[in-house]
């Protein structure tokens, strides 16, 4: 049966292929008793799919690429000895055994027990171990269910697997490193989720929020991912599938015309320079960056290493990553952002800081850092002798107060001389700037501007935290504007104020790669844009057919207004 069905677009793209379904062990399982002359073939049943499992990792650890993180083999380690514990190997064959219960009823079963234990743990980092077991066991359950081995999809277009999910584990990000899928959806996340950024990483198309896709798609239903409108069409009538074929057509016409801009400089019709960077997660995203041709990496997002690992990445891992980005971008900068943890980023591959009662208002970013200052001061010294073989600046994420500002200098000093005691070299005047994400700093920006070098405005907590949306909700993903006069007042007043004074300011967050916003930011006066490499050169050629004396005035205009309908108009103009 022809269906569509609607989510939130988080990575742009048309894709075609089929249905990968990719369960879950918190979704509800069947439960029937077992005749008593099959309990033994149950139990065989059961052990077979623990060893799948079981081999399923280790043949995920033979093919990590020698350069992939460190945490994605710990990672994987870690959920082998979780299968590989009594309490998942055994007790479900004792259950099997003794109520005659279906293999799936009971592995569930126990692993609920086993989660509720966790639950009841006060150590956090402990707390946190319940959802890679919830991970471990849905590798089980897969196995037992039939029907969810990953297998290397084709070649072709026209056999590219789309993943179907209710939510994305750690796990399956390894797989999307490994196999070539051609996208992927789930029911549940918001726009710029965790979830989100790994989707645009991936260079993907990618829905998010579709509610009940798990449910509704069999494995292997033909399936068209509609990146662009947030669509997801299920089994295409052939006028529909003639249709996507031909506007995916133009979308790949359209990506190849738009890399003969790559070596061509971003200047406005009146040549104004424009300065282009990109955005990257892991070094393992360079590639892309030098293909777009960026002017540089304006946020790397240095928390990347640390998720999915029982432990924190050293000084020389962390030195290994960055020298690896600032000796491949060949001098341009590189603006490292300092461990921004916390809220949908939890460390130790679990979702302890989702226990917190607010958690995108509680201890994460700088306020962890400083609580950590020597996890801190590990990842400090990193940075600073990553300075000495580029140009390394770094960032500081959600400031709110001066004293975290001038606390974090005082580590950083710490860490110059502890560098200095080793006889190390590194950068010595490496520049400091800050995120300006949260509305205090927004307001107080002379306060700040005092004590750092550059700016960095991050459109998606600012607008988070201005709106009070979270911005991990489906359910307020509605709400989420970047055109709310109040966002725009705060955006338009930090690139004025940095400007007047004479300090670099950009904007990294999702406004920056959004082609419908580039002239209202150029605008408001934004010279320096980041954001994900795939979405760059589109952006130039918008800066290349913008003459900025028509588009400050109406972005005035745009600024002036409050009426949402009218705001929407204006913008359509100044992009028509």
């Amino acid at each position: 049966m022809n269906f569509v069905l609607h989510g939130h677009a988080v990575s742009g793209g048309i894709t075609v292929g089929y249905a990968h379904l990719v369960a879950t062990a918190r979704l509800e399982v069947a439960h029937y008793e077992i005749a008593p002359e099959a309990v033994d073939a149950e139990i065989a049943r059961f052990d077979g799919a623990m060893q799948t499992a079981q081999d399923g990792l280790q043949a995920l650890k033979a093919h990590i690429a020698p350069d992939a993180p460190k945490e994605f083999e710990a990672f994987l380690d870690l959920h082998r000895m979780i299968l590989n514990d009594s309490a998942l190997a055994v007790v479900p064959r004792e259950m099997i055994r003794s109520r005659r219960a279906n293999a799936e009823w009971a592995l569930v079963q126990q692993m609920e027990r086993l989660v509720e234990r966790f639950d009841e743990i006060d150590d956090p980092y402990l707390r946190e171990r319940k959802a890679d077991v919830q991970h471990a066991v849905e590798r089980v359950l897969k196995a037992l269910m039939g029907g969810q081995k990953i297998v290397e999809p084709a070649v072709s277009e026209e056999q590219k697997l789309i993943v179907v999910a209710h939510d994305l584990s750690p796990a399956d990000m390894i797989l999307f490193k490994r196999h070539r899928f051609g996208g992927f959806v789930t029911d549940v996340g918001g726009v710029t989720s965790h979830t989100a950024i790994v989707a645009r990483s991936l260079a993907i198309p990618a829905i998010v929020g579709l509610h009940h896709a798990f449910q509704t798609i069999s494995e292997g239903e033909m399936l068209i991912v509609d990146g662009e409108r947030g669509l997801l069409v299920v089994n295409p009538d052939s006028l529909v599938l003639a249709e996507y074929r031909e506007r995916q057509a133009e979308l790949k016409a359209e990506r190849q015309r738009l890399k003969r801009l790559k070596k061509t400089p971003a200047t406005t019709q009146d040549g104004t320079p424009i300065e282009l960077f990109a955005n990257i997660e892991l070094p393992q995203d360079m590639p892309e960056v030098l293909e777009a041709g960026a002017d540089g990496v304006g946020l790397f997002r240095s928390e990347f290493m640390f998720l999915n690992r029982k432990d924190l990445p050293g000084e020389e891992e962390q030195l290994e990553a960055y020298r690896q980005v600032a000796e491949a971008i060949k001098g341009r900068p590189v603006i490292l952002r300092t461990l921004d943890i916390g809220a949908d980023k939890a460390m130790n591959g679990g979702d302890g800081g989702n226990t917190m009662p607010n958690p995108a208002m509680g201890l994460r970013a700088i306020r962890f850092c400083l609580a950590e200052p020597q996890m801190f001061l590990t990842q400090l010294r990193a940075i600073l002798r990553a300075s000495h073989y580029g140009t390394v600046r770094i960032l500081l994420p959600m400031l709110a107060h001066a004293h975290e500002i001038d606390q974090t200098l005082t580590l950083i000093n710490q860490a110059k001389a502890q560098l200095e005691e080793r006889d190390q070299p590194y950068d010595r005047a490496i520049q400091i700037g800050g995120m300006i994400e949260i509305p205090a700093a927004a307001l107080a920006l002379p306060i700040f501007m005092r004590r750092l070098q550059f700016l960095s405005i991050g459109t998606n907590d600012l607008i988070q935290y201005t709106l009070a949306i979270d911005r991990t909700d489906d359910a307020v993903a509605h709400l989420y504007d970047p055109l709310h006069p109040a966002v725009l007042t705060l955006v338009a007043n930090t690139i004025q104020t940095a400007t007047r004074g004479g300090m670099p300011v950009a904007v990294c967050g999702e406004m920056a790669g959004d082609l419908q916003l580039t002239r209202l930011l150029l605008g408001l006066g934004l010279r320096n844009f980041s954001m994900h490499p795939s979405q760059l050169l589109a952006i130039k050629e918008r800066i290349l057919s913008t003459n900025l004396t028509e588009v400050q005035a109406a972005a005035q205009r745009v600024l002036r207004n409050t009426d949402p309908a009218k705001t929407r108009d204006l913008l359509a103009r100044l992009n028509s």
